[in-house]
């Protein structure tokens, strides 16, 4: 197993430490409905310096983010963040991951730790002439989230932070710590924040330097139980139980990253499902009845016929409700569809929902 660099922090703050995509990561610090609701009504820190950081350089790079990725990289600015999934040769996803565009034939590309060393072997087998730089070993990664993360960051950084709008990013310093810190308006929480990128020997430094800065507005360490029940509230797509290889982004609702003005890897398969239609749709529903939906569960019809099964669920701390996701056929996919779920042999209405779960 893998370590952090703030792995002895989280011991020390008593994180219960739980096996994660080849890492030991806090999975709580105390409760996860409490993390979850600091996050969702003041600020909360995540230590997810697990994920994996590609740097993708040259006159090439362009070319090949454009060949690989299935959003239209040429949109991209220095300082702009862009959300996107790698396609596989039959439409599948390889993962999901964002794109940073650092300067002019400069990129970062930000993967799901699960998948680093595959994303890579994907990204290096359709090269065409880029320069390649693997850098996930040596950054460490913090997200600050909720409504007071803003406020709380710029109390120790001379950066202005106001200007930043969504999914844009910028350089800047944290303390005195370090002036090479990356600043990014992103998150996978839905309830707003930064993500700072540093090198790891001044991780545990900025931890402490922000958690000091938050105290004001009752910061909490949040480990990844809080961070999937927020991330399920906002209809997120969680890599290897919504999406994955044999899962295309039509399927899944990413069309609005799927654009056929360029090519890429299996754009053609893709275009034709999207005229076409898809089969099956991965959906929202809520729970009707009493019960938590877990991965894996049928869901039914009215007859008792399986239409699918889920992919995530949980009980929602903001809602008090059983929300969850999962693929169903077309025509179950439609919003206000009855459709049940098998719980413990028991069959519990639900019904489907346009996402997201938790309405702005």
């Amino acid at each position: 197993m893998k370590k952090t660099a703030l792995f002895d922090k989280h011991v020390a703050l008593g994180a219960k430490m739980v096996p994660f995509a080849g890492f030991e990561m806090p999975v709580r610090y105390g409760s996860e409905i409490e993390e979850h609701h600091a996050v969702r009504k003041s600020l909360g820190m995540f230590d997810v310096s697990h994920m994996g950081e590609f740097l993708i350089r040259g006159p090439k790079a362009l070319d090949l983010i454009q060949k690989i990725s299935s959003n239209d990289a040429s949109k991209l600015v220095p300082g702009k963040v862009q959300y996107a999934c790698l396609p596989n040769n039959s439409g599948g996803i390889v993962d999901d991951l964002l794109v940073y565009q650092l300067k002019e034939q400069e990129y970062m590309l930000v993967v799901n730790a699960s998948n680093i060393q595959k994303d890579w072997d994907w990204i290096k087998k359709n090269n065409m002439g880029a320069d390649l730089e693997n850098i996930s070993d040596n950054i460490s990664l913090l997200a600050i989230q909720g409504p007071n993360a803003v406020k709380a960051i710029q109390k120790v950084t001379d950066t202005d932070l106001s200007s930043l709008s969504y999914y844009s990013f910028t350089k800047g310093n944290i303390g005195e710590v370090t002036n090479e810190a990356i600043l990014s308006a992103t998150g996978y929480t839905g309830a707003g924040g930064m993500e700072i990128y540093i090198y790891n020997e001044f991780a545990e430094k900025i931890w402490d330097i922000i958690m000091e800065a938050g105290k004001a507005f009752d910061i909490q360490p949040a480990g990844l139980g809080a961070r999937d029940t927020l991330r399920l509230e906002m209809g997120y797509a969680l890599y290897g139980n919504d999406i994955d290889d044999s899962t295309s982004p039509i399927e899944a609702g990413l069309g609005w990253i799927t654009k056929f003005t360029k090519d890429f890897i299996s754009a053609g398969k893709l275009k034709l499902q999207k005229e076409a239609g898809p089969e099956k749709r991965l959906v929202g529903f809520t729970m009707k009845e009493k019960g938590i939906p877990r991965t894996g569960y049928e869901i039914l019809n009215d007859d008792g016929e399986i239409i699918g099964h889920v992919t995530s669920g949980t009980m929602s701390p903001s809602l008090g409700v059983g929300i969850g996701m999962g693929y169903v056929k077309i025509d179950d996919a439609k919003p206000d569809t009855e459709i049940f779920i098998a719980v413990r042999k028991r069959k519990l209405k639900a019904k489907v929902v346009k996402l997201p779960f938790l309405k702005a």
